[in-house]
């Protein structure tokens, strides 16, 4: 192992791993090449479920596997693939999950991380497409000489080293997750891309990528934005309640596929035996939930949206919003009302603007998101302009 980066295969999951994720498909990352995804497409390696093992499931090109898997290399070199994480960002840790690739898996690996400038990336996708919109992608594919000769054009291999190659364990349970915090040198670096490199090949299942998103917000920007988006730099950095979903996943640039990706808690046990409502029709309860964010840039919020797809028989009764102000005056203890509480539906997008908002005399840095009593909620937007001090 190399100085400087830690790895854990089995226990408790490292402070990084809190921080945004950047490379899974429901961030916006994407695969732009790879030199051979023959029983596996390397856009399997960044799918935002957790991985599956199908035992009798074949494809025409050899066992089916949820990852990315290179074909038994018998040729000079390694196999690599370049990514395109969601945002630039200053990466704190990695995550490699080599989750049911058992004998199969790729034996060392390395990660490099530079940018591609908009010539070069289009000049690669429109010379080596990739296919992901197919169920099967890139499957039994791999990329020609030509190909690969143009690719190397880019001399990715020259990118900063952000991970030394080193060695992973097989995919069992007990040995599968591979936890690597990047030294401080590394941390300041800001980079769009990474070049994943095996060596030689194998089946890696799933790719994390955690760090803090740098988004250029000036103060004199003049449009309204979602000042909360992870891909503007917003971040959940507190929770009280993550029992079936993560709220991290509120601010993700996607709708939420189903009720997995979204932020939803456990029932709450204080809940009443009888329930009663007060005069505008919400639940008298004692208990609540709540989440905070990190705004990309300090702010005044005009609108915010709560989107409850896919909840049906768990959505909250209510949501309020206050604001943590980005210079706090001596009387100010904290936290600041933002909107007061509001009645939510099942399974439908919920928009508050205006009068539904309380004044705010102070530009927001954080928002605190609260739910009563319990339930999930798929997405969250909070709409505003940067302050310009």
């Amino acid at each position: 192992m190399a100085t400087g980066h830690e790895r854990a295969s089995d226990g408790p999951c490292p402070a990084f791993t809190e921080l945004s994720e950047v490379a899974s498909i429901g961030s916006n990352g994407k695969v732009l090449f790879a030199t051979d995804d023959w029983f596996a497409p390397a856009e399997w390696m960044l799918k935002d479920t957790d991985p599956v093992f199908l035992p009798d499931e074949y494809t025409p090109y050899g066992k089916w596997m949820d990852g990315w898997e290179t074909r038994r290399k018998r040729l000079p070199g390694h196999d690599w693939c370049l990514l395109e994480l969601g945002a630039p960002t200053r990466i704190a840790g990695l995550l490699i999950d080599t989750a049911y690739f058992t004998g199969n898996y790729a034996p060392r690996v390395s990660v490099q991380g530079g940018t591609l400038d908009g010539t070069m990336r289009e000049m690669l996708l429109s010379s080596i497409p990739r296919q992901p919109e197919h169920d099967t992608g890139m499957m039994g594919c791999g990329a020609s000489e030509e190909e690969l000769g143009m690719a190397n054009l880019l001399a990715t291999d020259q990118w900063e080293v952000l991970l030394p190659r080193v060695a992973l364990q097989p995919g069992y349970e007990a040995t599968r997750r591979h936890y690597f915090a990047l030294p401080e040198s590394k941390r300041s670096l800001v980079v769009n891309h990474l070049r994943v490199n095996m060596f030689p090949d194998g089946g890696i299942a799933r790719l994390r990528v955690f760090g803090y998103v740098e988004r250029l917000v000036s103060g004199n920007v003049r449009q309204s934005f979602d000042l909360i988006a992870l891909l503007n730099g917003g971040r959940c950095t507190g929770w009280s309640n993550a029992h079936y979903g993560h709220p991290s996943n509120l601010i993700k640039p996607t709708e939420g596929r189903n009720m997995g990706d979204g932020w939803e808690t456990a029932r709450r046990l204080d809940r009443p035996p009888v329930l009663r409502i007060d005069g505008n029709g919400i639940l008298q309860v004692p208990g609540c939930e709540w989440a905070i964010f990190t705004l990309a840039a300090p702010g005044w919020i005009e609108q915010v949206c709560i989107d409850t797809k896919h909840f049906r028989g768990n959505y909250p009764d209510s949501v309020r919003l206050d604001y943590a102000p980005a210079a706090p005056k001596a009387s100010c203890d904290g936290w600041v009302p933002l909107m007061e509480a509001k009645k939510l539906g099942p399974d439908r997008m919920h928009v508050f603007l205006g009068k539904q908002l309380l004044e705010q005399k102070q530009a927001a840095s954080k928002i605190r998101v609260t739910i009563a009593p319990d339930g999930g909620i798929s997405r969250v937007r909070v709409i505003g302009k940067v302050a310009s001090e």
